[in-house]
């Protein structure tokens, strides 16, 4: 019985040793005698102990923050960026075999690409169109990181740190470009008012009984206004007729001149 209990131990050992367990996120990339035989998993992976090494490979979406950077725009405004890029394995053997370290890589790339893609454009662009900008970097961090393995996903730009002296200049920018949008707003309403104030003395003149109308209005309102004052309503004819009267005296001042 003693015999038999060193090989039993050895025995558990080397099915300790051969037995690796991947979760479902994970593959395993077997080397065997140095040589990359294929990546395996999920589940029970059986290897040959002392022969076969396995490296553990996630195929989840790794977030990775790109550190500021400062950068020169295309219209020598310096600015400081900073980003965030997604990325996963797609290719868990080249992701092991074709570079060294495939994060501190994608992410040395990803700083140096959003230097060069942030000097290539002017501020304007680079905040008013971030979208366009994002989809750029993707597509070139994407490029660079295929041979890897590596997907890169989505690259956003978060935040665009501007000088002091930008910052004011964007403030009166901003503020002066209320101020002409205000400007324009007051003269649409007072051409749309002055042009709605020609076509009513247009009824009113072709319309005699609106003006009659339009005065009763106008006492109603006053009336309803201030109950303290007494308003003796005066036919709008006698208006009429004294207008008529001064104008007729004005023509026969200047007969007689």
């Amino acid at each position: 019985m003693f015999t038999f209990l060193p090989l039993a131990v050895i025995l558990l050992v080397l099915v300790a040793a051969s037995i690796r367990v991947l979760n479902e996120y994970e593959r395993g990339v077997i080397f065997r005698l140095g040589r990359v035989i294929r990546a395996k998993g999920p589940g029970i992976i059986l290897l040959i102990p002392w022969i076969d090494r396995m490296v553990r490979v996630s195929l989840r979406v790794v977030t990775m923050d790109v550190p500021n950077q400062d950068v020169i725009t295309r219209d020598n405004v310096s600015v400081k960026v900073n980003a965030v890029v997604y990325f996963r394995i797609v290719d868990p053997v080249k992701a092991i075999v074709e570079v060294e370290d495939f994060v501190q890589a994608t992410s040395q790339l990803a700083q140096t690409t959003l230097r060069s893609v942030c000097g290539g454009v002017e501020l304007d662009e680079l905040l008013s169109h971030r979208d366009k900008v994002n989809t750029q970097l993707q597509a070139i961090l994407d490029q660079h990181t295929d041979p890897w393995g590596v997907k890169v996903t989505t690259v956003e730009v978060k935040y665009i740190d501007l000088p002091q002296e930008m910052q004011r200049a964007m403030a009166k920018q901003a503020e002066a470009e209320r101020e002409r949008r205000a400007k324009v707003i007051n003269a649409e309403g007072e051409f749309q008012s002055a042009t709605r104030l020609s076509e009513a003395a247009a009824i009113i003149s072709s319309h005699p009984e609106a003006l009659q109308l339009r005065y009763l209005q106008t006492m109603r309102e006053i009336a309803a206004e201030s109950k303290a004052s007494t308003l003796i309503p005066v036919p709008v004819d006698l208006f009429r007729l004294f207008a008529g009267q001064t104008g007729a005296n004005a023509v026969r001042k200047e007969e007689n001149t």
